[in-house]
């Protein structure tokens, strides 16, 4: 059984979503999207991630982004982190778009 860090030792993952990416009526379903996102990520590596999923509203903020403590991580740093619990940063990722995917289907099946 993997070994539950505190919340202040966890690398936050900060994932930007675009209104568009849910259609044409996106921006009236952003909001309550990401509140739907984030409950169902949340466990996801829940032992050594936290997560914040958000609206994009600001195309100058990236998509993905990685802090620790409040101060922004590389994607280099993020990499060593998540090496050290054995995940790959690439895996993570390419996951990460997938399940974002399918939970965009099941947040308007449901």
């Amino acid at each position: 059984m993997e070994t539950k860090l505190p919340i202040y030792k966890k690398l936050l993952v900060i994932f930007r979503v675009e209104p568009g990416c849910l259609g044409p009526q996106g921006p009236d379903y952003v909001e309550e999207f990401c509140v739907f996102a984030k409950q169902k990520l949340k466990n996801h590596h829940g032992h050594c991630l936290r997560w914040a999923i958000k609206p994009r509203y600001d195309k100058s903020l990236p998509e993905l982004e990685f802090q620790f403590k409040n101060s922004i991580v590389s994607r280099e740093n993020a990499d060593k982190y998540m090496n050290s619990f054995d995940i790959d940063i690439d895996v993570f990722e390419e996951g990460l778009e997938e399940s974002l995917a399918d939970l965009i289907d099941v947040f308007f099946e449901r």
